[in-house]
């Protein structure tokens, strides 16, 4: 019998019912150090006061009215995002998943209004996750993302990660946008070089191709800037953006210049909840929490921490470790031994990872992790990492 709750999720056997900073409370009393952040969404952790105390106020005075009217909150967040990005103006949504949605059909609308229909065609790389819905899925093209779910949306052109000369053989008089992440995240934290993304940001200024940026795991200070294009030093024409916006409540955007939502006028798009007042209460406090003076250094600060003690464990523990990837608190231990046993293993140890592509664990700690609890996370991740040692020599 099918269980009430669809089964399209292997969920690990825990049950947390509290959550407190960079700590998650278990059923049974067990405090586990959390190192991802439900998929870097809990951008400040848990139970940050200022995110309750905002929440809390705007639930008192009004939920939700609908995009049919002016909503104050919404306006302010997005003023406050234009002034700290390149953006010119943002669309709210409830998920990356939305996010990419609008920013398919913003970059092609965009076409047909200058008059050229037939430019349709997004490029996109392997090893991309873009969400789940058809669309995404399509923009992915991976056969575990499409298998099973007939026709595929047309219009994307797949190219393997890392080669420049395919992408510019790829690119055509047909193509309306190239489509990227800055740092992959579910397809194992793999960082685009800085000297990429200008060749990115070049070839579409040559061509008049968009770039759009999918900023929704490696964005809102996860690798120590605002935003990981500013690294590179150059802007995108769209940006999706969502989990650590909202830090934890259920919010997305996507940002763009005025070229290219351009096309976008009334009736073109909506939702229902996108960028509704509890959502935007909470997400206005993020942005001024994440990109308040000081906050970005202290972000930096704790990654170079961590990133020192975790190419330690890598060279003290070689038989279940390779290598550190990544940047800022977006980072990925490549494993030798199956990441899922890693996991597992910090379950055991009580800590949360967050297993990737390419045989990675992820670590998504919250922005605002202390020092001490960074060496604890180190504790406990070794002491994981004995526990797969250990396995794998009584085998």
């Amino acid at each position: 019998m099918i269980p009430s709750v669809l089964p399209t999720y292997n969920r690990a056997p825990l049950e947390f019912v509290k959550g407190e900073g960079s700590w998650l409370v278990e059923r049974d009393g067990r405090r586990f150090l959390d190192l991802g952040s439900g998929i870097a969404v809990n951008a400040l952790g848990h139970a940050h006061p200022d995110l309750v105390a905002a929440l809390h106020e705007q639930a008192q005075k009004l939920w939700h009215v609908s995009n049919l009217y002016t909503i104050p909150q919404q306006q302010r967040l997005a003023d406050l995002l234009v002034q700290h990005t390149f953006a010119d103006t943002v669309f709210f949504t409830n998920s990356g998943t939305e996010s990419c949605e609008l920013a398919v059909k913003m970059a092609r609308k965009y076409w047909y209004d200058q008059g050229d229909s037939d430019r349709v065609e997004i490029i996109t790389f392997e090893g991309s996750f873009h969400g789940r819905s058809t669309a995404a899925i399509a923009a992915a093209g991976s056969e575990k993302m499409v298998k099973g779910f007939g026709p595929v949306l047309g219009g994307f052109t797949h190219l393997p990660w890392g080669e420049h000369d395919a992408l510019r053989a790829a690119v055509t008089d047909r193509t309306a946008a190239i489509l990227i992440e800055p740092v992959q995240g579910e397809g194992g934290i793999r960082s685009l070089p800085d000297q990429c993304l200008k060749g990115l940001r070049r070839i579409c200024d040559e061509t008049g191709a968009l770039l759009i940026l999918d900023e929704v795991q490696c964005g809102m200070g996860r690798t120590g800037r605002l935003f990981a294009h500013e690294w590179a030093g150059i802007a995108p024409d769209i940006m999706m953006v969502a989990k650590g916006i909202g830090g934890g409540f259920p919010l997305g955007a996507v940002l763009a210049s005025e070229r290219a939502a351009s096309g976008m006028t009334a009736g073109t798009h909506g939702s229902t909840y996108g960028g509704n007042p509890l959502g935007c209460a909470v997400g206005l406090k993020v942005v001024e929490i994440v990109s308040a003076p000081g906050f970005l250094e202290q972000v930096n600060a704790r990654a170079g921490a961590l990133r020192q003690k975790l190419e330690a464990l890598v060279a003290s523990r070689p038989e279940v470790f390779e290598e550190v990837r990544g940047s800022g608190l977006m980072l990925g231990l490549v494993c030798k031994a199956p990441n899922t046993d890693v996991v597992k293993a910090g379950y055991d140890n009580l800590v949360i990872t967050v297993p990737a592509a390419d045989n990675v664990v992820r670590l998504l700690p919250p922005l605002n992790i202390t020092d001490d609890e960074i060496s604890e996370a180190l504790a406990r991740l070794d002491a994981a990492a004995v526990q797969v040692e250990t396995a794998a020599s009584s085998c």
